[in-house]
């Protein structure tokens, strides 16, 4: 019995090794395809480094084509391929964008009269807003002419001018100031405003086009 074992084990032996060598022996077998100094493409077992990043065939024993290897992209390639995955990112926002205001241009109005209509009633507040600025201005313009008129006053009798005088007109002056600034911020935004209806009044008739000229083809089919 013994013997037989034996001889079961060293067949069992002999078919590994001889399939690890038929394995060895088939990648050894791998070929490549490349293109050589001269443009001339060459088979060969291996690739020479000075040619791997020109990119290369990957084929089977029997020269089928089993897979490819692309090129290395240089510098300025790869710099031309993030512009333009750049910009096919920003067509597709702004694609977005313009589906979102449609979309929002006709779930809010039905008529352009309508957009006029929203438009002269925030430009109606805005102005009422730079109304109450421009009044408060004056007001505070006019203490600080009296708070003025007070301190010459003051000299002209030879007094000591008022310290919480000229504190108060500082206070005054830098109030002014910022009410100025609040004005010119209110006047841009009537200006932003305006333009931005202009705009929604610009494509939302575009978008009653397109409905019309839908309309009349569906008629015409």
């Amino acid at each position: 019995m013994k013997p037989i074992q034996s001889t079961g084990a060293a067949v069992g032996l002999l078919l590994v090794v001889t399939l690890f060598a038929r394995s060895v022996a088939a990648q050894e077998r791998q070929m490549y395809r490349y293109t050589n100094a001269e443009g001339h493409a060459v088979v060969a077992y291996q690739v020479p480094p000075e040619f791997v990043a020109n990119g290369y065939d990957i084929l089977s024993p029997s020269g089928a084509l089993v897979a490819v290897v692309p090129r290395t992209l240089n510098e300025g390639e790869r710099e031309g391929l993030d512009s333009e995955a750049r910009s096919a990112r920003e067509a597709a926002e702004e694609a977005e964008r313009m589906r979102r205001w449609d979309e929002s241009l006709l779930l809010r109005y039905s008529t352009i009269e309508d957009i006029e209509a929203a438009r002269d009633r925030e430009l109606r507040d805005l102005r009422i807003r730079v109304s109450i600025l421009k009044g408060k201005l004056r007001s505070l313009k006019q203490q600080v002419e009296n708070y003025q008129a007070l301190a010459a006053d003051q000299e002209r009798q030879g007094n000591v001018v008022n310290v919480e005088h000229l504190a108060a007109i500082d206070d005054l002056q830098a109030e002014i100031g910022s009410t100025e600034r609040a004005v010119a911020d209110r006047q841009d935004e009537i200006a932003s405003v305006e333009a931005d209806y202009q705009k929604d009044v610009e494509r939302f008739s575009k978008l009653l086009d397109i409905v019309e000229m839908r309309k009349t083809m569906s008629a015409e089919n």
